[in-house]
């Protein structure tokens, strides 16, 4: 069992439904505790060259039970993967029915268990293996997705827009003029819901001021960024490996995650920003455990500029021998980081109990 209660669970469920259908006060008023704490809950961007796949053989969607678990031990956001192309095969075209209908079903779990869901479109800056903002795909195909999603979920607000991730292989000021031209497509629609801003450079919170091949880094072309709302932060990602690529067991050192967070941290309180840390992940061992509780620990200590996190990563897909899964046990057990991650999101996210 885990460490948290039933009748807890059931006491952060009952609260975080309330928040999300108008009980209590918008959190977003709230400056000094963040907002969103949960996993990423893969499984619908897997087998990404198999185009649109097959359902429950190449991707698969989670179960409401995942939902329900992940929010009984005090999580309340799901970040949920999926691929551009599934959705809409087409470029401009209509949505896919039958995808749209699994992403509403995802959305509707979600609420069930009192959570967000971030939408996030799983394809690093490209459609069918073409960067986006070049001649095969432009700018305005790019926000037409984005239109036509914003009108399926107008102004709700336990639906995030997570515009892309981790884009890579296209200049920082290219990519500011791309996420710039799906903000304007969204907010066209009169939807107002957060949009999760990526940067270039696979958006990595340590890479923030490395300059890509127009010689402009994340830190100056996003800086410009424009909302008429004000209703958004910019996502990074960060692992804790050597080459922060998320592929290893091993941290470099105990204190890497709040050292990797540092100077984006300073870069969105100079700038009057937000952020939110959609991936990050570790093995489990004694250094991993406590650069995870220094990185999640600093988040909450900067709660005036960090809007919440999302772990990488959750799915009954992973296989066991994943040290980054939070999936469940078959038993019902919790993984070895879930001591760390649940007290944390409880935590984190107390301003809404």
């Amino acid at each position: 069992m885990s460490a948290i209660s039933q009748t807890l669970r059931t006491v952060f469920r009952c609260a975080l439904l309330c928040m999300l259908f108008g009980t209590f006060a918008p959190v977003y008023a709230q400056t000094r505790a963040l907002t969103y704490a949960g996993v990423n809950l893969s499984g619908a961007e897997f087998a990404s060259s198999k185009k649109p796949g097959v359902l429950n053989k190449d991707y698969m969607y989670a179960s409401a039970s995942d939902y329900t678990y992940f929010a009984g031990v005090g999580m309340n956001t799901i970040r949920l993967p999926v691929l551009w192309e599934r959705l809409q095969p087409s470029a401009r075209g209509e949505l896919d029915p039958a995808q749209l209908a699994l992403v509403r079903q995802a959305v509707a779990r979600a609420k069930a268990s009192g959570m967000y869901l971030v939408l996030d479109i799983h394809n690093y800056g490209k459609y069918y293996g073409y960067k986006i903002g070049g001649d095969q795909v432009s700018n305005a195909t790019f926000a037409d997705l984005w239109r036509r999603l914003a009108l399926v979920f107008p102004s709700d607000n336990a639906v995030i827009f997570g515009l892309m991730n981790e884009p890579n292989g296209v200049s920082a000021s290219g990519w500011a003029g791309t996420a710039q031209a799906a903000i304007d497509a969204i907010r066209a629609t009169g939807a107002n819901n957060l949009i999760l801003v990526p940067g270039a450079l696979w958006t990595g919170a340590h890479s923030w001021y490395s300059p890509t091949n127009d010689g402009y880094s994340n830190a100056t072309a996003l800086v410009s960024i424009y909302d008429p709302l004000n209703r958004y932060a910019f996502e990074v990602h960060q692992y804790l490996d050597a080459d922060s690529s998320g592929t290893s067991n091993v941290c470099v050192s105990a204190t890497i995650g709040v050292e990797r967070l540092r100077s984006f941290t300073d870069w969105l309180r100079t700038n009057h920003k937000r952020g939110f840390l959609g991936e990050f992940g570790t093995g489990n061992n004694p250094v991993c455990n406590e650069a995870l509780r220094g990185m999640l620990r600093y988040i909450d200590a900067n709660a005036d500029v960090w809007s919440g996190w999302t772990w990488w990563a959750a799915g009954s897909w992973w296989n066991v021998s994943y040290e980054y899964s939070v999936q469940p046990n078959e038993d019902g057990t919790d993984r070895p980081q879930m001591s760390i991650l649940s007290p944390q999101a409880v935590h984190a996210t107390r301003a809404i109990l």
